[in-house]
């Protein structure tokens, strides 16, 4: 994604400051502040506070409990590989969890566990295509670009028993 066809706004949320990048595709980019492999700002391209109505809804909805899945327009870009991991991630059901064991079953390679760790690690597309669904073998939390704490957040948020959202946790 290159500066040229790329836009970005930043929104608040519950896990802090959120960055949404977008290309005439879709969204390409949904960053968390100070998260791991956050690409160069130069590739977000101009900040604009408009046309972004749609994404900032759907993430209000969801953090309020609202919204299970989103609707929005995705255009990640990475490798086909990448791409099949991410996809996959998006079957997760809202309230549920896989290893990542499970998830290279699903992609039918079990070889490959490495390997699809280290594409949902490089999730350009954070919350809404749901890598913070992946735990570790045991059940345990494991990497998350934007943080454990967040992580956790994430997974509590979408409990069956989850009561509400405490704000200014991150």
């Amino acid at each position: 994604m290159g500066a040229v066809d790329a836009e970005h706004t930043v929104v608040d949320s519950p896990v802090g400051p959120l960055t949404l990048v977008r290309n005439p595709e879709g969204l390409c980019g949904l960053y968390m502040h100070l998260q791991r492999h956050l690409p160069d700002g130069a590739r977000f391209g101009p900040r604009t506070d408009t046309g972004f109505d749609d994404v900032t809804a759907q993430l209000t909805e969801y953090f309020a409990g609202e919204r299970a899945e989103f609707t929005v327009p995705l255009a990640p870009r990475g490798t086909e590989f990448q791409q099949r991991v991410w996809a996959a991630l998006r079957t997760i059901p809202y309230g549920e969890t896989w290893s990542y064991l499970q998830l290279a079953e699903h992609l039918g390679n079990v070889a490959a566990i490495r390997a699809v760790a280290a594409a949902n690690g490089r999730n350009p597309i954070g919350i809404i295509v749901p890598c913070h669904r992946v735990v570790g073998s045991n059940g345990s939390l494991t990497g998350y670009a934007g943080g454990l704490g967040r992580k956790q957040f994430l997974l509590d948020l979408e409990s069956p028993s989850a009561v509400g959202i405490q704000d200014g946790l991150f």
